[in-house]
């Protein structure tokens, strides 16, 4: 009799299904809006094509759990395993990253027969008895493309912003600004002491949230809202760019190498600021948060602001009784928002990513999982900044209090903002 574990299709297996069936349908929509050049092209070698991304969530269903799990699955192009695999170097060889847009072919219609093929497959995988391990890789791969449907926008956005003719991903309907005065930042306060950090209990969470373990805080104050488009200009017009006091030594030498005055695809016009949004270009809204920071000017203005910024762990103690709520891609929006009037902490999800003062490391006990999937968050705890709470773009449901994103201290075109914080 065989001892694996089964899943049997039961609640469990059906809640498996409908997850990968809504996962796949709203990457299938993302990419509506796009033609085969738009989902073709790479504008720089961190961001990736939008066809790649499409392909790449499909290759590691296919890779990772049709491949061993299904019998007799037929490949849909062997070739798609080197064109396709990110980083996953026990999987085989890949194609160079910065390469990525050199893939005129396959088309994008034949990545969407590649899904299709694939969806067919895992339908037939979900409909039957499903061991535990797969089950785990299903569940693992439709977050995994959650994240992709992310990088999807921003590298499009990215991408558009190159272009002088400035399209837009969404209908360019200019959004309202508030220009009226935001309200004071307040600072909530937190006593500190030895508190528990990391995923614990139900529900699913990546191996680079936990194990979770106990951590000394001091006590500390942190901003009720993130800092706002009107803060920043604020620090533009006080010389921020200027003054090599309040940088890091490598920030001072990114933004003088860079040019860096504002933000990530601001442009002066006559009475402010316009930015390159998902929505074509756009007045910047002094009100709504500031986006497009590089960890370097999110630290530099926290020294100017006589603040710093929170340590991820601050930032989840504080964050733990929070509802994961707030401006999501589901919106539509696909811009930050002011802040709602309310006490408490506001803005803790959604809108932008926050940088932390914390580096990307393993927790205590942290161990790779097994297999190709151990090279998924462990290989990368290496000069990489966390950012915590979800933007503006990401899926709804993707995140938590324990949720972990990583990047190097220059990259800007994420939807990353900051809130400030302090000692007591």
């Amino acid at each position: 009799m065989d001892a694996t574990p089964i899943i049997q299709a039961a609640a469990k297996l059906k809640d498996l299904a409908a997850l990968y069936r809504d996962v796949r349908q709203t990457s299938r929509a993302l990419g509506l809006p796009l033609s085969d050049a738009d989902a073709t092209v790479q504008s720089m070698p961190d961001a990736s094509p939008a066809k790649w991304h499409l392909a790449h969530t499909t290759w590691f269903f296919e890779t990772m759990v049709l491949a061993p799990y299904l019998p007799d699955y037929p490949l849909f192009d062997p070739a798609y395993n080197y064109l396709f695999n990110s980083y996953y170097e026990s999987v085989g060889a890949r194609h160079p990253r910065p390469r990525r847009g050199m893939l005129t072919r396959p088309s994008l219609d034949a990545v969407y027969a590649y899904r299709e093929h694939v969806d067919l497959a895992m339908d037939r995988l979900l409909q039957g008895r499903v061991d535990v391990q797969a089950a785990a890789l299903v569940e693992l791969g439709c977050h995994h493309e959650q994240q992709h449907q992310e990088l999807l926008l921003t590298d499009i956005l990215h991408l558009f912003a190159q272009n002088p003719l400035r399209p837009a991903y969404k209908a360019p309907e200019p959004l309202p600004v508030q220009r009226e005065n935001s309200a004071a930042v307040r600072y909530l306060e937190f006593g500190g002491g030895i508190v528990e950090i990391g995923h614990g209990g139900n529900g699913f969470a990546f191996d680079s949230e936990g194990p979770r373990h106990r951590v000394l805080l001091e006590p500390f104050r942190l901003a009720d809202r993130l800092v706002s488009n009107r803060e920043w200009v604020e620090f533009i017009a006080d010389g921020g760019y200027r003054n090599p006091l309040l940088w890091l030594s490598e920030g001072w030498a990114k933004i003088n190498a860079e040019g860096w005055t504002a933000p990530l695809y601001w442009e002066p016009v006559e009475d402010g600021y316009c930015a390159m949004t998902l929505r074509g270009m756009q007045a910047v809204d002094p009100a709504a948060p500031v986006a497009h920071l590089s960890y370097y000017e999110a630290d530099a203005y926290a020294r100017w602001a006589a603040r710093r910024l929170p340590t991820e762990f601050e930032w989840e103690h504080a964050a733990r009784d929070l509802p994961p709520v707030g401006n999501f891609a589901d919106s539509g929006r696909l811009r930050p928002r002011p802040a709602p009037a309310g006490e408490g902490l506001l803005q803790m999800y959604g809108d932008v990513w926050q940088w932390t003062a914390s580096a990307f490391s393993p927790y205590p006990r942290f161990r790779p999982a097994e297999g190709a999937v151990g090279e998924y968050n462990g290989k990368f705890m290496s000069g990489q900044l966390v950012l915590r709470g979800g933007s503006c773009v990401t899926p709804a449901g993707h995140v938590r209090a324990s949720y972990r994103n990583f990047f190097p201290p220059d990259a800007r075109w994420q939807f990353s903002g900051l809130r400030l914080a302090e000692d007591l």
